[in-house]
């Protein structure tokens, strides 16, 4: 089957943030890449209002999906989120580091990974982390690919020289879920790292 024809033409975009990496981190959390700019409703990880991320760790740590959200601001509470990354031992980043998009949206179909992340490296700076969770499919893809491992079926792991590799079910609202659903998700490889 022949390769699918990529315009090298189109823009190469990088990635806006650094890695997010608290003190004793115990889980890498990874998305594929961030959506454009125009779509943020803060300048960090899962920025877009209707991602049900952040909704999701309200739920969990919060018991309040909105916990996180500013309701009149129409934006999430940046400070709050770091603190309870920081307090959970959550670190955060995406599987790219530099893409381009085939269609100019923030679907990961239309996303060409031009650079992974150097998944290895970053891991050598978390001495404690042991886990990697990725929220969706071609983030799980990506990481499967760089570990040389099969892509776990959703909500299950496979492991690596020690490392345990999560698929958690896609945040995007694009993904047809109920929040409840997904969190629950979420809460059973919490508990297995234990930090829920």
């Amino acid at each position: 089957m022949a390769k699918e024809y990529i315009d090298s033409r189109l823009p190469l975009e990088y990635h806006p943030w650094p890695p997010f990496i608290p003190v004793g981190a115990k889980v890498l959390i990874m998305g594929t890449f961030p959506p454009g700019n125009h779509r943020w409703s803060m300048d960090f990880y899962y920025p877009n209002r209707t991602n049900d991320f952040w909704k999701i760790c309200g739920l969990l740590f919060l018991g309040n999906p909105d916990a996180l959200y500013d309701n009149e601001r129409k934006c999430y509470k940046v400070d709050e989120i770091k603190a309870l990354m920081t307090d959970r031992h959550i670190a955060l980043n995406d599987t790219a580091r530099v893409v381009r998009r085939l269609k100019g949206n923030a679907s990961d179909k239309f996303l060409e990974i031009v650079e992974p992340v150097p998944l290895f490296e970053l891991l050598s700076q978390m001495p404690d982390c042991h886990a990697v969770a990725t929220t969706g499919e071609k983030a799980a893809g990506v990481i499967a690919s760089l570990t040389d491992t099969e892509i776990p079926k959703m909500g299950t792991m496979v492991t690596a020289d020690g490392l345990e590799i999560w698929r958690m079910p896609s945040t995007s609202r694009a993904y047809p879920l109920a929040i409840d659903l997904k969190a629950e998700y979420y809460a059973r490889m919490f508990r297995h790292i234990g930090i829920l």
